[in-house]
């Protein structure tokens, strides 16, 4: 296997585009910063969209859809806004064979075209909440593409919502935060994160406070995986976002956005993968028991279809590979490198003697097992898996982990991991060296790992690191 990709200690930048390549996830796209996203990719990014989108609903917000192209003029509207964005515009000057009257702007994200509407929908305090989300493709022009992590255009779903109150505002934003994309993370996709709330240096653009979920990833490089903010009152005033309260006066919104990408597949290569190729949750897996025919004999083709009955009439989702004329040895090199949590093996030798062969991914474990017992072993199996993908990557990341007292101290430890530090040690000022030297404060914490409402608490703790 170590020919078929580079070993992650050797060169993890190599071996996470090998993967890639190898386990025909993705590939380039013609335009520089564009990707092909290819069926065993986006069959991983389904599973992902379904499992969000049903905790968003959850939540109350209803799917939409909203413009790709937005008028130049509403992002000007909100100053420190399209300030942010500028860099990674990508603007529309000509359509039709003429010069447009107004250039338009390929949606880097939808704050804009969404508050333009939501003024329109909103009259009164009774039209508020207002929950939206879409699924959608953005664009953000990227100088140093990455497939999956920094793409110039990519996949994601954004939400944006509405409310009377400060408070319902934040709470909401928060709600979002752990309720759809900590709870996602860990209990499916198997990434422990830490969950915290960004500095005003790292906040989104236009936001009064922006929480996040960071990932330590196979070599110690930390990968934000989702954020919620808080945008104030900031877009309601610029859009005029404003409803009749049941006093009778005339008041601003307090709206949020929040987001989650097509990145959460490249934080899952990074976070499981080993030199083998990916590991998938079995959670999240889209074939989670994949039913291997070794090689033609009497009744082995039918012990194999039955296995698959008997799997899918227990909830499993099962695949059969009976391409019995490719070498057995190359499509099981390419059902590790898929990450498929279990292979059953069928073939005439074990067959003889009432088995199959139940093969975890995880472990690389293989078991002989009868056959009227395999759909009982493939369900502890990736029940334990499950558990036991994450549990790696948690021990992982309490392994590069360290507790630094000054600032120094945490950026020589963000060589190869993370450093918890006192953000009193930090600061404004030492926030700024720490960038100049390719480390950013991934998140502040409370003491006891809660999210604070303010970087201006005591006794806050921040994450420093090096990330993607």
């Amino acid at each position: 296997m170590a020919r078929v990709l580079t070993p992650r200690a050797e060169d993890f930048p190599r071996w996470y585009q090998d993967l890639i390549a190898k386990a025909k996830l993705a590939d380039n796209g013609p335009v520089r910063g564009t990707m092909v996203i290819r069926p065993a990719g986006y069959a991983i990014w389904e599973r992902m969209q379904a499992e969000m989108d049903a905790r968003i609903k959850a939540a109350g917000a209803e799917n939409a859809y909203f413009p790709l192209f937005i008028p130049e003029s509403y992002l000007k509207r909100e100053a420190e806004h399209v300030e942010g964005f500028s860099p990674e515009l990508a603007v529309v000057t000509h359509g039709g064979g003429k010069q447009l009257a107004e250039p338009v702007v390929v949606r880097p994200t939808s704050e804009t075209v969404i508050g333009e509407f939501m003024a329109k929908w909103i009259d009164s305090y009774r039209d508020l909440p207002l929950l939206l989300n879409q699924w959608a493709n953005v664009v953000r022009w990227e100088l140093r593409p990455r497939i999956f992590l920094r793409t110039s255009e990519f996949l994601w779903q954004e939400g944006h919502t509405a409310h009377a109150t400060r408070d319902d505002a934040r709470a909401y934003a928060r709600r979002i935060l752990h309720e759809a994309y900590e709870d996602l993370m860990v209990n499916v996709l198997g990434i422990p994160v830490v969950v915290g709330l960004k500095t005003a240096r790292e906040r989104f653009a236009g936001a009064t406070a922006t929480y996040t979920c960071e990932g330590m990833m196979g070599d110690g490089k930390a990968l934000q995986l989702g954020t919620s903010h808080e945008l104030g009152q900031n877009f309601a005033k610029a859009f005029d976002i404003s409803y009749s309260s049941a006093e009778g006066g005339r008041e601003n919104a307090w709206t949020t956005s929040w987001g989650t990408s097509t990145r959460m597949l490249g934080g899952l290569i990074m976070c499981h993968g080993d030199d083998n190729g990916l590991r998938v949750p079995p959670k999240l897996a889209p074939v989670q028991a994949y039913v291997m025919i070794v090689k033609d004999g009497e009744g082995v083709s039918e012990a194999a279809g039955k296995l698959c009955d008997a799997l899918r009439d227990a909830g499993v989702r099962v695949a059969l590979d009976d391409r019995t004329d490719t070498a057995f040895g190359r499509r099981a090199v390419d059902a590790e490198l898929r990450g498929y949590p279990v292979r059953v093996e069928v073939g005439p030798r074990d067959l003889a003697a009432g088995n199959a062969v139940v093969v975890r991914r995880t472990d690389g474990s293989k078991a002989p097992t009868p056959v009227a017992d395999v759909v009982g072993a493939v369900l502890a199996a990736l029940d334990a898996d499950q558990r036991a993908l994450h549990d790696q990557a948690l021990e992982f990341r309490r392994s590069r982990t360290v507790e630094v007292s000054t600032l120094a101290e945490a950026i020589e430890a963000s060589a190869d991991g993370w450093a918890r530090v006192p953000w009193s040690a930090v600061g404004v000022e030492g926030e700024a060296e720490a960038n100049g030297q390719g480390v950013t404060v991934r998140c502040l914490v409370r003491a006891d790992g809660s999210v604070p409402d303010s970087e201006d608490e005591p006794d806050l703790v921040a994450i420093l690191a090096r990330a993607y």
